[in-house]
């Protein structure tokens, strides 16, 4: 019985990060919708897969980092910070992806799926390469 108790030692723990990861999160998708000009949930409950793919890998961007904020953080302040780098790189990646394809929003909108996967498959690139550098 005492290895069960002992089990939930960190749960305490668990639950701030998992709060503190779930509210970066919510911001970064706050942010990521107000930035790009298509209206990524109203293309999505559309059936648009292109808008499907661009704000699935940008979260999926997103989320990686942070999973490595969590994972290589000394404590929930570090994680925050690094929280907030993830969420403002990948922005920036959105931002160099508008500026070397300016055509991508408007083709997101008519649904060209070949752009909306590019743009996911950067956002999420660009995740995991932020990720691996969070590992010093």
């Amino acid at each position: 019985m005492r290895h069960v108790l002992d089990s939930f030692a960190g749960f305490d723990n668990f639950l701030v990060y998992l709060a503190v990861s779930l509210v970066l999160l919510r911001a970064f998708v706050a942010i990521y919708i107000r930035v790009t000009p298509h209206p990524e949930f109203t293309l999505i409950r559309e059936g648009n897969i292109a808008a499907a793919f661009s704000l699935s890998g940008a979260i999926l961007g997103f989320v990686i980092p942070l999973g490595a904020a969590v994972r290589y953080s000394v404590n929930l302040v570090d994680m925050a910070i690094w929280g907030v780098i993830a969420l403002v790189v990948q922005i920036a990646a959105f931002m160099v992806i508008r500026l070397l394809v300016p055509t991508v929003c408007d083709d997101i909108t008519k649904g060209n799926s070949a752009q909306g996967f590019f743009l996911g498959s950067t956002a999420l690139g660009v995740g995991i390469l932020n990720a691996s550098c969070m590992s010093f």
